[in-house]
């Protein structure tokens, strides 16, 4: 077994929130300047920064795993993760077909940029990627599972857009097996208020739209193989 530093939860600037100096190529400089052995790239209801991101952290050896911040019929966000590109980009166009559709407006939300593998802009989403799509949580988990992913809520601890605030309670017949709290002294009240969490995994990442918001390397993840499939595996 493995022991990896991690940050399984970042976002871009493809993400309207994301700051412009969140490319792919300085989102993997960063994580290598600061010593972690895996991150993903976690867009709103997007991968397509990925293909990018991956190479850049092919060129800085940080293992790099493609997903997505998905936005629920519920609006829970959930963090969704996957062992290839090519399962990742096609999760992605199943989820874009499910996107209640409005138009950005870059002077309210902020930029969505598509970078290249030469970290240089060559397009932009004209559809708000922050929208809920028509997936419910309910669903996520099989949908995920089709494309030999795995679906993770995300910061339940916090007080918008997650399950525990959205929803009230965690649906009992729930199938995840690991969740994202932001802040981990919260941990313990939240196991007491919610049972289902003592049979999780917690895991907890940056959820950055900053390049100095990305994790320092004090958390690991125990995998049986540096890949983007080790780590899938290791959070089902």
């Amino acid at each position: 077994m493995l022991n990896l530093t991690y940050d399984l939860h970042i976002h871009s600037c493809l993400s309207p929130c994301g700051d412009d100096d969140m490319t792919p190529a300085n989102i993997a400089g960063m994580a290598a300047l600061k010593g972690l052995d895996a991150v993903a790239l976690t867009d709103h209801n997007t991968c397509r920064n990925c293909p990018a991101f991956m190479k850049a952290c092919r060129e800085y050896g940080v293992l790099a795993v493609p997903g997505m911040e998905i936005n629920t019929s519920e609006e829970v966000h959930a963090v969704c993760l996957f062992p290839s590109l090519e399962q990742a980009l096609a999760f992605d166009a199943c989820v874009y077909e499910r996107l209640m559709k409005f138009p950005n407006n870059e002077a309210i939300f902020g930029k969505q940029q598509i970078y290249n593998e030469l970290d240089e802009v060559c397009g932009s989403e004209p559809n708000l990627l922050i929208n809920a799509t028509d997936i419910s949580f309910d669903e996520l988990w099989e949908l995920v599972r089709s494309y030999e992913g795995v679906m993770f809520p995300a910061h339940i601890d916090k007080s918008a857009n997650s399950l525990i605030a959205n929803l009230g309670f965690i649906p009992p017949d729930s199938r995840f097996a690991t969740a994202e709290v932001k802040d981990l002294k919260k941990l313990h009240q939240l196991k007491i208020s919610n049972p289902y969490l003592d049979g999780c995994r917690i895991i907890s990442n940056s959820d950055a739209h900053y390049l100095e918001h990305i994790n320092e390397p004090r958390l690991t993840l125990q995998v049986e193989e540096r890949s983007a499939f080790g780590i899938v595996e290791a959070l089902l």
